[in-house]
């Protein structure tokens, strides 16, 4: 069955040669990058004092896509330890400033500044992306923070308008049974939301036990890695297609769309260079071959980024894609968290989340590791909120999926981990206050792996 091409293509045509129409080639794509990228290299040291401090004494001139691999990266650490030396414009002229808490407790926070104009950049692709799931006179639910004027359910919902579709902005998900009233009363044909939150949606149940008839024709999962184990059950409780978003608030909130092919995110390569490195050597990765995620934008003014280490593990897919758009393909996201138990096992949360959310009556959970009562042993406490009665069912149920992780297993069995259970029942209220990412909690006091 032929699929339509990626809507992210005709919009990054028009981006580059001024015309949306006929075929966009990789030539083309190639040497618009280029040329912006040394606007950009141009814009930066000109400036920004990290990066005028960070190249001098360095040629920074590029003559092809390939020698930008010779510049130094720039790190989530700059960002917290020098927000300000960042800076290319006048604070006056600083539209949004975002604050990002670190994942520990006294960490310092990383500080982004957008322009105007680099918020329009960003209402530009949800307007565009948004195209492949929503057609004009729908009407989306927009299940993130948008109370505030720039927050990215705002900006959403600036993006819908222009493409002729109705966002209502509702917030992070509190009560899933009146959320489900709201999807019903206002005829909702789309949902965009967290992950974890969406899921609580779909195992809402009625008094007789069933989940109550809604009629989606899409969902579109971001801020957070998505489960395999989530898009199946979303796709079989509602019968609807579920689509995933990769971005990051140092991206723009925008990165990239997967397209009705399900096979990979379309990347908006009209504002984002995206490499693949060994996340060892930091050299460049061929296509095909996992690495981390390094991108530097190419339309920012306020807070230009130049080789910004994600974390985040993927891959380029190479090969056509099915929608036959040129645009690369960047394989789904792996989780970045591992936290080592030793020298070479380690954990991660999508490991736990594809094993758990498998399970009907997992709504959400949480990890914590910590140090054990025996020399060398850690202890992993898992806060799990149920559906349901808690029984001892339940409890022999997530035992077995537990084991099912290999490192898990292992290290159970040789006496290295440790696994305690607090489960909670719920009507439907997950764990997420925020928008940050879920990751283990690792409090030990000392970790005699490496990470």
């Amino acid at each position: 069955m032929d699929i339509n091409t990626t809507s992210l293509e005709p919009w990054i045509k028009q981006k580059i040669t001024g015309d949306s129409s006929g075929l966009l080639t990789r030539k083309q794509i190639e040497e618009y990058q280029l040329a912006r990228l040394q606007e950009t290299l141009s814009w930066a040291t000109g400036k920004s004092r990290f990066y005028r401090h960070l190249y001098s004494g360095s040629d920074c001139k590029i003559s092809s896509l390939q020698d930008l691999a010779k510049l130094p990266f720039t790190t989530s650490k700059d960002l917290r330890d020098n927000p300000l030396d960042f800076l290319c414009v006048s604070q006056n002229d600083v539209n949004r400033i975002v604050t990002l808490q670190s994942s520990g407790t006294t960490g310092k926070p990383k500080r982004l500044f957008f322009t105007e104009e680099d918020q329009e950049l960003t209402i530009d692709f949800f307007q565009h992306g948004m195209l492949t799931l929503v057609k004009p006179g729908d009407n989306v639910l927009i299940m993130l923070p948008g109370e505030i004027t720039g927050s990215v359910g705002d900006l959403l919902r600036l993006g819908l308008a222009r493409a002729g579709v109705t966002g209502i902005v509702h917030g992070l998900v509190t009560n899933p049974e009146e959320t489900i009233k709201q999807i019903k009363r206002d005829n909702i044909d789309v949902l965009i939301g967290i992950p974890t939150q969406v899921l609580s949606l779909a195992r809402v149940k009625d008094s007789q036990g069933c989940s109550p008839a809604l009629n989606l024709k899409s969902v579109l999962l971001s801020t957070d890695y998505v489960p395999q184990a989530i898009v199946q059950e979303l796709e079989r409780t509602w019968g609807c297609k579920v689509f995933n978003h990769y971005g990051m608030t140092e991206m723009g909130l925008g990165g990239g769309l997967e397209c009705e092919g399900f096979c990979g995110y379309h990347l908006r390569e009209a504002d984002l260079y995206v490499e693949i490195i060994d996340p060892y050597s930091g050299r460049p990765v061929v296509d095909g071959q996992p690495g981390e995620i390094v991108f530097t934008t190419l339309t920012r003014s306020a807070m230009p980024l130049i080789r910004y280490r994600t974390g985040d593990m993927s891959k380029f897919i190479p090969g056509p894609c099915a929608c036959k758009t040129v645009l690369k393909r960047l394989a789904l996201i792996k989780s970045r968290d591992r936290v080592y138990l030793n020298q070479t096992d380690y954990l991660t949360m999508s490991d736990f989340d594809e094993v758990l959310f498998a399970l009907d009556e997992v709504l959400d959970f949480e990890i914590t590791l910590t140090d054990g009562l025996q020399r060398g042993e850690n202890q992993l406490q898992l806060d799990v909120r149920l559906k349901g009665i808690i029984n001892w069912e339940v409890q022999k149920k997530i035992h077995r999926a537990l084991d099912n992780i290999q490192v898990v297993r292992d290290a159970r069995q040789s006496g290295r981990l440790r696994v305690c259970f607090y489960l909670q029942s719920s009507t439907g209220v997950t764990f997420r206050k925020s928008t940050a990412k879920r990751q283990i909690q690792d409090e030990r006091g000392s970790v005699s792996g490496v990470g």
